[in-house]
């Protein structure tokens, strides 16, 4: 598959459209060299890289996020691409010289959720459903194993540190020699269909290496067998213990008898308050009203209130008659609140009654249960005995955890030492040396053609500080001189090309660089020489003014960029 195109539009308006052709495909600045303060740095030309990246499953972040620093976000840009509902339409051609061949339109926006776009011809895909799909496209496999899409068109785009500086290891810091190793088997054609499962077994086997470990961070397996005998052996000591001890045989229903009795005495002690609380409210009213009685001087009111019967006619009653009646109202309301105290003081006294007799027998049930020092002693001993079984459950819970992940190591390693018979067995290895001698033709032939060096690919079956087998793939000089990485990785990745295509192999015809103002002018021409004459693209970001002149051609340029004329044009909104 070829790049075709790359269009940037907002809501509908194009913002920038590229086109690529075959052979070389340059980005530069148009920086004017007369301008001291202006420079070809941040006007996008690594974005476009990272935009079609991005298309092909990249993180989005890689477009606005500073690489050396990921809390570093590029806010201008970041807002503008989700303000503006950016949207990117990246189109793949299987053959750019014939019209009617096959394309792979790809469209995806910046947003989130049901805004989201992430379309292949138009479909609308999950996540996971959008990376199957760009497999199933472009590399033809149907299934979602190891090696991954975006493992096995890594050395196709480089524009990361890493991948720029390396010519095999593309993939990030975390990637295990095995993964490199189902990478590798695959771009060099060399058929292992067990290449995925070998990568989950190894995964099984470190994540139970991970877990005996965190088991074991205390003490190793036999030094638990060997603390759940020592326990074993204490607790039948303290069952021999227990059985020789004197107990009370009525010990639980005392236990429970003493429960009730106490129970009731908190029953009566509470009646007893309370009624004696009624009647002691009933003394206190009695005492107020008494209170209440004439005892004043009768002499000296019955003189003012026969001055008052004089000056006042129709007074019916005497004097004395008033007093009488006020004093025999306050002797009936006394006789009527103490009617109830000979009641409430009876029940006080045989409540009282009963709960001396509870307080004795709480007294006789007690001593019982407590006269000899073995119930203390029991206590004590019954907690250090269960203190011995929680050990002994904890020992043997993980003691029995360790021989299922022993168990399972075991099985892993049987099924993996399994998979390492076919992997590593002469025939299979023949086949990588052959296609491996096949690969090296080409990477020989292309590195003398532009370094006068050849460089090769090779294996080595290493085993690991786990004892695993694995195929080691590195590249080195053939010729021993000391060559310039960036070459190497560029003549990798063009030979990998040429003999993915003659093997029938599918793979991207495209391959993705930066920073190639760091190369040699001679290499560079030769580079678009190569590429131009064998049918592929070379998409290289560059400074204008680091171009050697044979390349400084508007046929050679797929866009130029400059700080007035940046690739988003946020400036324009």
């Amino acid at each position: 598959m070829f790049l075709k195109s790359l269009k940037i539009s907002a809501k509908n308006k194009t913002i920038r459209e590229i086109i690529f052709r075959r052979g070389i495909n340059l980005i530069v600045d148009e920086t004017p060299v007369a301008d001291d303060k202006s420079t070809g740095n941040n006007v996008g030309k690594t974005t476009i890289l990272k935009l079609i990246d991005f298309c092909l499953g990249a993180d989005p972040k890689v477009v606005y996020v500073d690489p050396e620093s990921k809390r570093d976000v590029y806010v201008l840009v970041k807002d503008f691409l989700i303000d503006n509902e950016v949207l990117i339409t990246l189109i793949l051609k299987e053959n750019l010289e014939e019209k009617s061949s096959h394309e792979i339109i790809i469209e995806k926006n910046f947003l989130f959720r049901k805004d989201k776009i992430q379309k292949i011809n138009h479909e609308n895909l999950t996540e996971d459903e959008f990376e199957i799909k760009l497999l199933q496209s472009i590399v033809r496999r149907n299934d979602a194993e190891k090696p991954t899409f975006r493992q096995i068109i890594s050395h196709n785009i480089r524009y990361k540190d890493e991948s720029i500086g390396s010519t095999l290891r593309t993939l990030d810091k975390y990637t295990t020699d095995a993964e490199y190793e189902s990478l590798y088997l695959f771009l060099f054609g060399c058929e292992f269909t067990g290449g995925n499962f070998k990568q989950g077994i190894l995964e099984k086997i470190r994540q139970e290496d991970i877990y005996k470990k965190r088991l074991e961070k205390q003490q190793t397996k036999t030094a638990y067998e060997t603390a759940l005998a020592l326990i074993n052996s204490e607790i039948e000591e303290s069952n021999r213990k227990k059985a020789r001890f004197n107990l009370n045989e009525d010990f639980e229903f005392d236990l429970d008898k003493l429960n009730k009795i106490k129970y009731e005495i908190n029953k009566i002690s509470s009646e007893i308050t309370k009624t004696t609380i009624r009647r002691d409210l009933i003394i206190e009213a009695e005492q107020e009203l008494n209170s209440r009685k004439s005892d004043i001087d009768l002499q000296q009111l019955k003189l003012i209130y026969s001055q008052a019967t004089n000056k006042v006619k129709d007074i019916q009653k005497t004097f004395d008659e008033l007093v009488n009646y006020h004093n025999q109202m306050i002797i009936e309301k006394v006789k009527f609140i103490k009617k109830e105290l000979p009641d409430l003081e009876n029940h006080i006294q045989n409540k009282q009654f009963h709960l001396k007799k509870q307080l004795r027998l709480e007294k006789e049930v007690a001593f019982k249960i407590a006269k000899s020092d073995s119930f203390e002693e029991l206590e004590v001993f019954i907690a250090e005995l269960n203190e011995k079984f929680r050990k002994k459950g904890e020992y043997e819970n993980i003691i029995q955890q360790l021989s299922e992940v022993e168990d399972n190591i075991e099985k892993y390693t049987i099924q993996l030492n399994e998979i390492d018979d076919e992997l590593f067995s002469e025939d299979f290895e023949q086949t990588v040396k052959k296609q491996l001698n096949k690969f090296n033709k080409k990477f020989a032939f292309i590195s003398n053609e532009l370094y006068g060096e050849q460089y090769l690919v090779k294996y080595d079956i290493v085993t690991n500080k786990k004892n695993q087998r694995l195929y080691k793939f590195s590249s080195f000089n053939g010729n021993l001189s000391s060559g310039k990485k960036q070459g190497e990785v560029s003549c990798f990745d063009i030979a990998y090309t040429m003999f993915a295509n003659e093997e029938n192999i599918p793979c991207l015809n495209f391959l993705l660089n930066d920073k190639k103002e760091l190369m040699h002018d001679n290499q560079l021409v030769k580079i678009a020489e190569f590429v131009d004459k064998h049918n592929m693209q070379f998409v290289a970001s560059i400074l204008k003014d680091k171009l050697p002149e044979e390349l400084n051609k508007e046929e050679y340029f797929a866009v130029k960029l400059s700080q007035k004329d940046k690739l988003f044009r946020i400036e324009n909104y």
